[in-house]
Order: structure tokens, then sequence, then C-alpha cells
């Protein structure tokens, strides 16, 4: 390994890394709603597979409503500006 360099083996890289922040702060919520404790220091290894799948498999869940709600909110506008010339 060369010094001086972060060592980051991960392949889950944001599309948008601005969006870091926001998809903490899901987490957080999400986490909040299921009665789950996420670790202060970060350190999920003494976290179940049940509970952070939980909470995986719910964040996913509430993007993809998110996404569904843009995609139809737009989608009906350019539908309307078609037919309004």
């Amino acid at each position: 390994m060369v010094t001086g360099q972060s060592r980051n083996n991960s392949s889950n890289t944001l599309v948008v890394p601005q969006a870091s922040s926001a998809l903490d702060q899901l987490k957080y919520e999400v986490a909040q709603e299921l009665g789950i404790q996420i670790p202060q220091d970060g350190y999920y290894g003494y976290m179940t597979s049940y509970d952070t799948g939980s909470i995986g498999g719910n964040i996913t869940r509430r993007l993809v409503q998110i996404a569904e709600q843009q995609l139809a909110g737009s989608a009906g506008v350019s539908a309307n500006a078609k037919f309004s010339r």
C-alpha cells in the first residue's frame, strides 16, 4: 500500500457525491423508524445482518418511491407541454 493514500476497497461509489449527507440522513431516519440504534463510532460489526439489511432495504424502497414520484411529476409536465401548443 502506498503511504499517504486512503485505502478504500468499496465499490459503492456515489453517482452524485453531493448526495452523501442526504443519504446519511435517510439512513438515520429509517433506522429510527425501525427502532434500530446505529453505532455512534461508525463500526457496524456488532450489528446483525438482519438489522443492516432492514435499513438498506427500507432505504432502497424509499429511494424508489422518491424516483417514481419525480418521474410521475416530470412526465405529467412534459405531457401537458406537448398538448398545450
